[in-house]
């Protein structure tokens, strides 16, 4: 487990190192050596750290080692840090380094350098210890690989009477395969590790009617450790057939032989990757013959595997958790198996509460029942083991074996990027949702997640969590319909309590009894009600602090002295100031030089932010958003020279961003960006976007004192990179203003286009096929003037809409058809209606809040009806940005 965050914290300062002497940065000259002494050092310590990590189990000295040696690579980044900011901040001013450097930069050279060279030694010598305990038995160890890594192999054969509450799911997939027309279609069940997917396949495979539906049935069960070669020969076992030699080809052949002409069944188990093309090359062999039913079902912890089997959505399952009265059927079959599942009345409380800490996972509860089955059926044993469930869970060898283990499997299987960002995660208390948005930041922040060139390292990040969530490690609690990103996650308690184990291993925080709680050695905080801070006086070690179940820190003068020059992400959302001197505090805040990620959202009372702001010279991400009481940014914050996300939407004191804005040359997402009135003097006006080129998010603000000069209206078309425009008219009846609007300019890359409490009768002529290109979602509400949309909004024949999801709400004079729409938007997947009255013929409800799908390909085939779902109320902004 340590070798996660190790290796991929040194993969990214390689990359950093790279960087900084491909652009012929100051600093990597003035250390080019040292540099490209630590590049070659980390790059080949990386391919020692998993073997040394399997060893250090047995090997307290290379336990020891790994533990110094992550010490050096945290240093180590620190310091490439430190040049970075440094670099970005010279350059900023426009006075590189290397003309005629001040004392302090003489200082900060001379510091870095005797750094550099001392981490260098000691990484030199931790490369030589690691050298000393590996190399011997890295050739042998990688030949042992797959002995090493926990095999699962699965049968077909179940017990019957193990089962509790998958009826409706067998219902489910013998009705998709056995009234299914296609001659080969496939069956995706997908969820974490111990949901039942493979009992649920079992219960299947040996249903009656699918007996008799399919003339040969064949189960593989694939695992991690699969080989393509003994894949073929079992299922030739299972068909009977000769399975002898090793020609793959020859092999397949006979696979095909044995199939043809014949419906069959085939279920291929824990399928976790097709990346070497094996699933390719054996699907390619299998018959498809149209008077023959013929079926694959595949299971597997990961949906994008499954849909790259071959299975599309309508067609994979995704098994629930057990409700609270199918876990404690199931529990007493295990835990009462003496008795046939009867309990003990004495006992029947307590267990039920121990069922509960199992938050209806099927393993879960099976393994616990299994285990208190051999333990005395005392009510003080129960509730001692109820008292310390996780513990007992956890060091229970055989119950670590199998649940533990097993959700450690999806994690061992995460490439190193994956791994540290999954460790994010144990910090959350138990059950908690967690904000996409704060997740994604903190990824950024803290450097755990880069841009790779074409994309934002946000969008990167967002990325980063799809991909988990697909993985089945987190569950996606609220995702937008139109194109799957994920707003809010959370994750199963016993993932948790595996996240937990891992970062505790790996030193990435400190826990006690499942809580995160403060040391002098955390390097992530989660502040709870019950944290105290006592513990963090002299820790040099902290690199991210947020606020997840409290809005209240318990900040004083001391902590205002102290110097966690470490931090990189400082998360204090919602919190309240009462009581707090806010002098302490911002000098506190403007001390940590390293600091990438400030969120002070919705703070209460906070109404300036001080000049001072200006010395976090490494600042990235500062979020502002409806802080009610803010009236004024200063203009040092137009000196920051690493910022890439400014949010200070919602803040209605606000009335304008200080000028000097287009300096920062690297800004990629600007939110609350507000339209000054002509009186407002030194206010930064639209013109300045034009230097803003990274940008990908726009967000703007227009009031009643708002001015648009006549030269601003194409400011917007220099945007190139421009992704996602929302503008906010603000309920604006200035007939200049909405002139204005309609003769906007907006880059033709626009994909997202958000209009709100717009007062024109008709959309603005740029809202159209020609103009936008590229657009794939539009969002118009809240206006209640709009009657039409522009003629030129329809396009042509030759010219329509690329738009896959349309958001309409709150516009109830706007008299338009649904056949107009459909004409016009061929490519439309996902509509959201809201109070829109005057709305003729449409698919869902247009009074309250309706919603529609566009069916899948295979459903239109069989003349399905549209997936509509009305509710006059609900889950409003389903289809709304972020904010």
């Amino acid at each position: 487990m340590g070798e996660a965050i190790m290796e991929a914290l040194a993969e990214l300062i390689v990359k950093d190192l790279s960087k900084q002497v491909n652009i012929h940065a100051q600093y990597a000259i003035q250390f080019e050596s040292e540099f490209e002494v630590m590049k070659r050092e980390l790059n080949l310590m990386r391919s020692y750290l998993t073997e040394a990590n399997r060893l250090k189990g047995n090997n307290n000295s290379v336990k020891t080692t790994l533990s110094e040696l992550q010490e050096l690579i945290y240093e180590a980044d620190n310091v490439v840090t430190d040049c970075q900011i440094r670099e970005d901040y010279q350059m900023m001013k426009g006075n590189p380094s290397c003309l005629l450097p001040s004392p302090r930069e003489i200082s900060f050279r001379y510091i870095t350098g005797k750094k550099l060279t001392g981490l260098n030694k000691k990484i030199l010598k931790m490369h030589q210890k690691l050298r000393t305990f590996v190399g011997p038995i890295t050739e042998q160890s990688r030949g042992d690989e797959n002995i090493s890594r926990r095999i699962r192999w699965t049968s077909h054969i179940f017990d019957q009477s193990e089962i509790v509450g998958l009826s409706e799911d067998t219902r489910k997939i013998k009705e998709w395969i056995l009234s299914h027309s296609e001659s080969l279609h496939r069956v995706g069940i997908v969820g974490m590790g111990g949901l039942g997917k493979t009992t649920i396949a079992q219960k299947v495979y040996h249903d009656r009617q699918v007996n008799v539906r399919f003339q040969k049935k064949v189960w593989v069960s694939v695992s991690q450790t699969y080989d393509e070669l003994l894949v073929m020969k079992g299922i030739l076992k299972q068909l009977n057939g000769d399975d002898s030699g090793t020609d793959k080809g020859d092999l397949l052949n006979r696979i095909l032989e044995a199939l043809s002409h014949k419906s069959y069944l085939i279920v291929l188990d824990d399928v976790w990757s097709i990346d070497d093309g094996w699933w390719d090359r054996i699907s390619r062999g299998l018959p498809k013959f149209v008077e023959h039913n013929c079926c694959i079902i595949i299971t597997s912890r990961n949906d994008d595997v499954v849909k790259r089997m071959g299975a599309t959505e309508s067609r994979i399952h995704r098994p629930r958790l057990l409700d609270d009265e199918e876990s404690w059927s199931l529990f007493c079959k295990f835990a009462f198996l003496s008795t046939k599942g009867k309990c003990n009345t004495q006992l029947e409380e307590v267990g039920r509460e121990i069922v509960r800490k199992c938050h209806g996972l099927p393993l879960a509860i099976k393994t616990t029942g299994g285990m208190l089955s051999s333990k005395p059926h005392s009510l003080g044993e129960w509730t001692r083991i109820c008292e310390n469930f996780r513990e007992k869970l956890v060091s229970d060898s055989e119950s670590n074996i199998s649940v533990m283990a097993s959700l450690q499997l999806s994690y061992d299987e995460l490439p190193a990027h994956l791994k540290q960002c999954m460790l994010c995660f144990s910090i959350y208390p138990d059950d908690h949702e967690i904000e996409a948005e704060q997740l994604v930041r903190w990824w950024v922040g803290e450097g755990l997640v880069r841009g790779d060139g074409t994309e934002t390292a946000t969008d990167v990040a967002f990325g980063y969590l799809s991909e988990l969530v697909s993985r089945c490690l987190v569950e996606a609690v609220q995702r937008r319909s139109f194109d799957g990103k994920v707003y809010s996650c959370k994750v199963h308690d016993m993932v948790r309590d595996m996240t937990i184990l891992v970062a505790e291993d790996e030193k990435f925080c400190s826990f006690n009894r499942g809580r995160n709680i403060a040391t002098v050695n955390s390097r992530h905080l989660g502040v709870t009600r019950e944290t105290t801070f006592q513990s963090l006086y002299g820790n040099s070690k902290l690199r991210a602090l947020l606020l997840t179940t409290t809005n209240y820190i318990g900040f004083n003068r001391r902590i205002a002295l102290a110097e966690i020059k470490t931090l990189r992400v400082l998360d204090l959302s919602c919190v309240k100031l009462d009581k707090i001197c806010m002098i302490d505090l911002w000098q506190w805040i403007t001390s940590l030089k390293r600091l990438a990620y400030l969120n002070l959202r919705n703070v209460a009372n906070l109404d300036e932010i001080p000049d001072s702001v200006r010395k976090l010279w490494g600042l990235q991400i500062l979020v502002l958003r409806e802080c009610k009481e803010l009236k004024m940014l200063p203009t040092s914050i137009t000196t920051l020279p690493r910022l890439t996300i400014l949010d200070v939407g919602s803040c209605p004191s606000l009335s304008c961003l200080p000028q000097g804005l287009s300096r920062h040359s690297n800004l990629e997402e600007l939110y609350g960006f507000k339209i000054p009135s002509p009186a407002t003097t030194e206010a930064c006006r639209l013109s300045e976007v034009v230097a803003l080129t990274q940008l990908r998010v726009l967000h703007l603000d227009i009031t009643e004192e708002s001015m648009i000069d006549d030269k601003e209206l194409a400011a917007l078309k220099q945007l190139e990179l421009l992704r996602v425009l929302s503008i906010n008219a603000g309920d604006c009846e200035n007939k200049d203003i909405i002139r204005k609007l309609d003769n906007l300019s907006p880059p033709t890359c626009v994909e997202e286009l958000y209009l709100r409490h717009y007062l024109g009768e008709t959309t603005p002529a740029w809202i159209n096929p020609i103009s936008l290109p590229q657009l794939q979602y539009l969002c118009i509400e809240d206006s209640r003037v709009l009657n039409h949309m522009s003629e030129i909004f329809w396009g042509d024949n030759e010219d329509n809409w690329n738009v896959e999801g349309l958001c309409l709400k709150f516009l109830p004079r706007l008299e338009e058809t649904w056949e107009t729409f459909q004409s016009a938007m061929p490519s439309l997947k996902y509509l959201e209606v809201g109070h829109c009255n005057s709305l003729k013929n449409f698919r869902c409800n247009v009074e309250g809040l309706g919603y529609w799908t566009k069916p899948e390909e295979e459903e239109q085939n069989k003349g399905d009806q549209d997936v509509i779902s009305c509710h006059e109320g609900g889950n409003e902004g389903e289809f709304d940005d972020m904010h």
